[in-house]
């Protein structure tokens, strides 16, 4: 398995990761990564596990506007019968080590309050990530937005 940058050939298997996971509808792909793709200064960061020709997991990130050094982590998601194999843990060891070779002082990640998501958060407990705030009922009435964070250099 290796972790690397996503290519316009990546497209029809991520759709596949993201229908098996839910992270967010498929349809939507191709909207969301099209200036990636076509813009190659991009600042945007989709990546992928692959093992052979399959994807395993899709990643995205992106620098937050107005400041300096900190990126959002929006998505990451793994197939449905790959998960718990330690994918989703080489996918942010990936990423943090991209985000640090481009000076990123802080990464945040965002996930739900709901029960659905509660390996979720530990899964960025257990990578360091600090628990920062608590939005209440963002996503809906009674489901708050967590939001944890992690230094990534000092300066």
């Amino acid at each position: 398995m290796i972790v690397r940058k996503v290519t316009k050939q990546d497209i029809p298997g991520l759709k596949e990761v993201l229908d098996s996971s839910g992270l967010f509808p498929s349809e939507h792909l191709d909207e969301m990564i099209s200036n990636y793709l076509d813009n190659p200064d991009h600042e945007d960061i989709w990546f992928t596990t692959v093992e052979g020709d399959t994807n395993l997991a899709i990643g995205y990130c992106a620098p937050e506007t107005f400041t300096e050094g900190t990126y959002n982590l929006y998505a990451i998601g793994v197939l449905k019968e790959q998960q718990g194999k330690g994918i989703g843990k080489g996918m942010m060891g990936y990423i943090e080590n991209q985000l640090k070779e481009r000076s990123t002082r802080v990464l945040i990640v965002e996930t739900s309050s709901s029960d659905e998501f509660k390996l979720t958060r530990k899964f960025y407990r257990d990578l360091g990530y600090h628990h920062e705030a608590t939005i209440r009922d963002f996503w809906q009435e009674g489901e708050n937005k967590e939001v944890f964070w992690k230094k990534l250099q000092q300066k």
